[in-house]
């Protein structure tokens, strides 16, 4: 199922106050060596979220949560949306912290910068990494100090609005579409097979000698 089936989704909004969340502290090493790709919720953010250390055979639901760590605030328990600072998901490229995120029931988070690689790997896996002016990421992690916040964001017309207010925000037509359909990569290209496949004749028209076969020493 797409994250923003018809483009929209409304969700209250987590505020992580910290600069230069990386990938290590989103989904920690430990649990890598797992071959799944789903159920990783339970150990995002691990190291700030629990008391008691946890490792790959561990059983979450017994381990001490940290009632100070924003995750673990009952009233935003069921929370879709994470509102971050600058430069969100950096460090090394690991695909498990976008699975964390979003087996955890994310579907965006909002920054006003990322990681280059775990930008790419959130729209591959239906979350929305949402890049936002610095001066409104401050207005709504001032409006979460006062209130329960809640989101509503449209990925096909580009806008969040919260608090009263609205943005536009960037969103490229392959990322809409990977976020609006059940489609990976290859499913986004094959959209255009029509376009791929006109292209292919008309080279053959203009490069003939591309189709001959390629000469074998005997």
């Amino acid at each position: 199922m797409p994250a923003f089936p018809g483009g929209r989704h409304d969700g209250t909004v987590v505020p992580l106050d910290r600069p230069n969340v990386d990938t290590d502290a989103i989904f920690p090493k430990q649990y890598g060596r797992s071959t799944a790709r789903s159920g990783y919720g339970a150990v995002l953010f691990d190291n700030w979220r629990y008391l008691d250390p946890g490792d790959l055979g561990s059983d979450h639901a017994r381990r001490r949560p940290d009632p100070d760590f924003v995750l673990n605030r009952p009233e935003l328990r069921g929370a879709t949306v994470l509102l971050a600072r600058e430069n969100f998901g950096c460090g090394s490229s690991r695909e498990h912290a976008v699975w964390a995120l979003r087996d955890h029931g994310f579907r965006a988070v909002v920054a006003p910068s990322f990681g280059d690689i775990f930008r790419q790997n959130c729209a591959l896996n239906g979350v929305a990494a949402i890049v936002l002016p610095p001066a409104a990421i401050d207005a709504l992690f001032a409006a979460a100090q006062l209130q329960v916040l809640h989101a509503r964001i449209d990925v096909l017309a580009r806008e969040l609005h919260a608090a009263g207010q609205g943005w536009q925000f960037p969103c490229s037509p392959r990322e809409q579409l990977l976020l609006t359909e059940d489609v990976d990569w290859i499913g986004a290209t094959l959209v255009h097979r029509d376009r791929i496949a006109r292209f292919e004749q008309d080279r053959l028209l203009r490069q003939p000698w591309l189709a001959r076969p390629y000469p074998m020493d005997s």
